[in-house]
């Protein structure tokens, strides 16, 4: 894990898919940041992905697959966000996630809204049935939020999930766009807030995520009305 800033609020950056720790500094993303970086605004926490162990390692059967996720998001929760909470001394973190990293974010938020109060995607994706060759059980349906997330109903988590502010950014040239209009429908069902903002233009990769993360980030400091 790379961290970036000395402090102010806790924000969890995933890679993208099966990506790296270092690659949003190698990409420039970090440079683009440097500004509230240096004001104390934000402290970002940059983890590794386990996407080539997990989702997208086609070598092992489905079961294992998922074994390895859930691994993996024990190690999220506990070694970087409870760490980011401990150092921060923060109640709460921001989450943001660009392509397979969007589903990361989502999925940890809808899942532990008591550690979350925002997420930012942009190119998410969120469903994972295609990673799992027609295979499906409980923890397939637990860690994906498009099954999992009409069927919520229990006050508990609706309640904290609605009071997060979440962002879904996409673009008309971006092959996820119909998977964000899809999942902005779902949130909308379940009288959760969110922003859909689709960029004329905008297509996926990092070229658009340097562009539009910034905004939304400054967006999301600034408060919820903005």
């Amino acid at each position: 894990m790379l961290v970036f800033g000395l402090s102010g609020e806790p924000v969890i950056l995933y890679p993208p898919a099966q990506g790296r720790f270092y690659d949003a500094k190698e990409e420039g993303l970090i440079l683009r940041l440097n500004d509230v970086l240096r004001e104390g605004k934000i402290k970002i926490y940059c983890p590794d992905s386990a996407d080539t162990q997990s989702w997208y390692n086609y070598n092992v059967d489905p079961q294992e697959r998922i074994r390895i996720h859930k691994a993996y998001e024990q190690v999220i929760l506990h070694d970087v966000i409870d760490f980011a909470l401990h150092e921060s001394g923060a109640k709460s973190v921001s989450e943001i996630g660009c392509g397979f990293g969007g589903y990361h974010s989502v999925n940890i938020a809808l899942k532990y809204p008591n550690k979350i109060d925002s997420v930012i995607t942009v190119s998410g994706f969120f469903d994972i049935k295609q990673f799992i060759s027609g295979y499906y059980d409980e923890d397939c349906y637990f860690n994906n939020p498009s099954d999992y997330l009409p069927n919520l109903e229990d006050p508990w988590y609706l309640d904290r999930i609605r009071k997060m502010k979440i962002i879904l950014g996409t673009g008309t040239n971006d092959f996820t766009l119909e998977e964000n209009k899809i999942f902005s429908a779902l949130l909308t069902s379940k009288k959760i807030t969110h922003k859909l903002d689709i960029q004329d233009d905008g297509s996926y990769g990092w070229d658009f995520w340097k562009m539009i993360l910034p905004v939304y980030l400054g967006n999301l400091l600034q408060g919820p009305d903005q």
